[in-house]
């Protein structure tokens, strides 16, 4: 199975149709059936690390201030217990909890899975982020996670590679902070020539402004530690920056997906009016 790193952005992107949501539609349609999904999200961020494994996880609207349409939201998708069984194995000697009934599908995964698997016909397992490890570590576990790609688990991580909402700007529009600019183009470098070099953007100038807290910028290491094992580098599937501050680059790792008017960032300098951007008011 292919995998990918989708950046999610605002959780309206559940409900808009824009150049990001029509990219990661185009990837749904481009899969092949996975037999389950693996999301390793943003807004699972906790004290240990561990799996998902009622039978019928619940949705979880975990952000405020938005419109009612959003919370109506429902992603009914069955989970895999027997899968949750199946990541602690291969894991090891990494330990994996089991979560029976604490969480569910937060907005980070069911925001990009209304897009990509509209039907939520696919069981989907969530693997926490564990806020006590270091960087390595998610990148040496999202290793560890490569065997289950051939068993036919479609595994993705869904954050934001620069994302920094006490700096957002909403009156930029779809530009970027001279310094976000330069982060997301070193972690892109990374991403698409040698996925260990991930890892060395922690050392690089704009690191703390890019990433002020490391939740959002995890599930980009699970995708490049995926891609390291297979001796690969990952495609950008599409790229863009909101609001000064964050961005939406998302990658796919396997075969390359062809979307159609792929939307590619344009230098600021290059740049007219901004468009609209819808409000990100969550507190992760």
């Amino acid at each position: 199975m292919p995998a990918a790193f989708i950046g999610h952005g605002s959780p309206m992107n559940a409900i808009e149709l824009n150049d990001y949501t029509k990219a990661w539609r185009t990837l749904g349609e481009a899969l092949p059936r996975p037999r389950a999904i693996l999301v390793v999200s943003a807004h699972w961020y906790i004290n240990a690390t561990a799996v998902t494994s009622m039978s019928r996880p619940r949705t979880i609207h975990d952000f405020y201030g938005f419109p009612n349409e959003l919370y109506s939201v429902q992603y009914p998708a069955a989970g895999a217990p027997e899968l949750a069984e199946e990541i602690a194995e291969v894991a090891r000697p990494h330990w994996v909890g089991s979560d029976v009934d604490s969480w569910g599908l937060d907005h980070g995964t069911w925001s990009v899975l209304v897009h990509l698997f509209p039907d939520a016909d696919v069981p989907v397992v969530q693997l926490s982020i564990n806020g006590f490890k270091p960087l390595d570590y998610h990148f040496d576990l999202g290793a560890k996670l490569a065997p289950l790609r051939e068993r036919g688990i479609f595994i993705l991580g869904s954050g934001n590679v620069v994302h920094n909402l006490g700096a957002l700007d909403l009156g930029l529009g779809e530009r970027g902070f001279d310094w976000a600019e330069h982060f997301n183009e070193e972690a892109r470098a990374a991403m698409t020539e040698a996925p260990s070099e991930v890892l060395a953007v922690e050392g690089r100038p704009d690191f703390d402004l890019a990433v002020p807290t490391p939740d959002h910028f995890i599930p980009l290491l699970y995708l490049a530690g995926l891609a390291d094992a297979a001796g690969d580098c990952c495609e950008v599937l599409v790229d863009g920056y909101m609001g000064g501050s964050l961005t939406m680059t998302s990658y796919t790792l396997g075969p390359p997906v062809q979307v159609s008017g792929r939307r590619e960032h344009v230098p600021v300098e290059e740049q007219l009016e901004p468009g609209p951007v819808p409000p990100d008011d969550t507190n992760m």
